[in-house]
């Protein structure tokens, strides 16, 4: 494992970004000088120091944060979109400039490498630049009226104030995926990050505040950075916020499901993925081999998105197997900000328990452990472990499981139904992938009878969707979408609207109503 010898100035860092020893966690039109919900230490995950401190928000400070974006929302929803979306352009602008800062932050507080930090910050922009475009569309359509001299069309206004909760694995990305779509729409957004992750949540919410303020604007973004107890209940539960989107495990979203549901709220989850590649025989397997290694590595396995499955015909099993455990034995674990590394530290000593307690449930199952899997201790304070490559049957339980953590299960199958079959077979449905040169292996695996997951590719991994499309999965993993495509009408409420531009009233259906 390599040593730290990261050069980066840290505190350098953290001053460019507006980052004190200790930092208020909630913001409306301006920051709470004194939140009375708690201190809050974010812990670096590769050495276990302290970085900073948060003083969290209340449920009075919640309140208020929530009172505040209502309160703008009632202007900022007259605010021509095209010029919502030049400020969000302006926004892209500044994260541009400070790129390379806040995608060390990322590494820093989450423990991601430092390539994938920067990535995550770029991934914001690139869904900046999508937003603005939008700005000018939002269209609706015209229908055709079976009443003469009648018009007929709909129409999208914005929603309200959205709530946002993220996780610590994509610690900004995905915030802007909902923040910058929601803010084009003409919709305020409250934000509650991961505990694990609040400082990058308090340097992004200063570089959105200096381009509002520059155009007379507070309060269209706010944070609320607290105990889920407190803050985030308070949020699922509020009638204000007709809209959460929530990114975390399906634990947490059945109770958001069950608490916004009660209230006939609307909810988009992105929640668990199990995913999982079919290999087949005819595959590129030097192609295969790249796209399984970063997308079961990357990110150290703590991606919505990692390969946690891989589905190996048999005729290349031994050979592709061979090769995994050959690549895996390179892996560079280490120091991530260090541009050499490729894999960093899990996020908390609980993630390395739940990877440690998983890999004994897959052998009392009868899994086969073949490479990798062991607690690296020679670092005292950090969260560092071996990815793991272990050997399993499609019927042991433990696959269905998602465990967040770099453990790929290895499954060898006969034919493509059999490993159509097998894939399907989790509750999980969000990313899955094929590597295959046969054009009928690959269409009847995007057919109605193959992958039953929300995103489905062929001879790429499940993991860097581009943000031009829609977002999200099936089954437990929530159904929600974001990002592109057509997922910015989550963030609006449609109207359909029909005109009478005629003197007489002629009623649908040809029904006649006269007195």
């Amino acid at each position: 494992m390599a040593a730290t010898n990261s050069k980066l100035d840290i505190a350098a860092v953290l001053e460019r970004l507006g980052i004190a020893s200790v930092n208020s966690g909630a913001c409306g039109r301006d920051w709470i000088a004194e939140p009375g919900g708690g201190e809050l230490a974010s812990v670096n995950p590769a050495d276990g120091s302290v970085i900073a401190k948060v003083k969290m928000a209340s449920a009075e400070d919640y309140d208020r944060v929530v009172e505040e974006a209502s309160e703008v929302f009632q202007e900022w929803r007259m605010f021509p979109a095209p010029k919502r979306g030049l400020i969000i352009r302006e926004i892209s602008d500044d994260l541009r400039r400070s790129k390379d800062d806040l995608g060390a932050l990322v590494t820093i507080e989450m423990g991601k490498i430092l390539a994938e930090g920067k990535g995550e910050v770029q991934e914001m922009i690139d869904i900046g630049d999508f937003a603005v475009g939008l700005s000018r569309q939002l269209y609706g359509y015209t229908m055709q009226s079976e009443r003469p001299a009648h018009r007929m069309y709909e129409q999208w206004h914005p929603l309200g104030v959205v709530g946002v909760i993220s996780a610590f694995n994509f610690p900004v990305a995905v915030w802007s995926w909902n923040a910058f779509i929601a803010a084009v729409c003409g919709d305020c957004v409250v934000w509650k990050p991961s505990s694990e992750t609040p400082l990058t949540a308090i340097a992004v919410q200063r570089i959105v505040d200096r381009v509002l303020e520059r155009h007379g604007w507070r309060g269209v973004f706010t944070l609320v950075i607290g105990r889920g107890s407190v803050v985030g209940e308070r949020l699922l539960a509020d009638p204000r916020i007709p809209l959460v989107s929530a990114t975390g495990s399906c634990r947490m979203g059945h109770r958001v499901a069950e608490v916004v549901g009660k209230r006939l709220g609307r909810t988009i989850l992105e929640l668990g993925g199990n995913n999982g590649v079919i290999v087949m025989e005819d595959a590129n397997l030097d192609l295969a081999l790249r796209a399984i290694l970063f997308g079961a590595v990357g990110t150290a396995g703590q991606r919505c998105t990692t390969i946690r499955r891989v589905f190996l015909h048999q005729p290349i099993a031994k050979e592709m197997t061979e090769r995994l455990v050959a690549a895996y034995r390179q892996i560079r674990i280490g120091d991530p900000l260090d541009e050499k590394t490729l894999m960093g530290p899990l996020v908390n000593r609980a993630a390395v328990e739940e990877m440690m307690q998983g890999l004994k449930t897959i052998q009392e199952q009868g899994g086969e452990l073949l490479y990798g899997g062991c607690v690296l201790k020679d670092r005292p304070g950090g969260c560092w472990v071996e990815p793991a490559i272990v050997r399993s049957r499609p019927d042991m339980p433990i696959v269905c499981e998602e465990i967040f953590a770099p453990i790929l299960h290895l499954i060898e199958f006969e034919t493509l139904d059999q490993a159509i079959e097998w894939h399907n077979t989790v509750p999980q449905g969000l990313s899955s992938a094929m590597f295959t040169t046969n054009l009928i292996s690959a269409e009847t695996f995007l057919s109605a009878r193959g992958s039953d997951c929300g995103i489905a590719n062929i001879n790429i991994g499940t993991s860097g969707a581009e943000i031009g499309g829609a977002f999200g999965g099936e089954k437990e993993t929530g159904g929600g979408r974001e990002a592109g495509s057509d997922a910015w009408k989550a963030y609006m409420r449609r109207q359909t609207v029909t005109i009478n531009w005629s003197s007489e009233l002629p009623l649908a259906q040809g029904i006649r109503f006269e007195v």
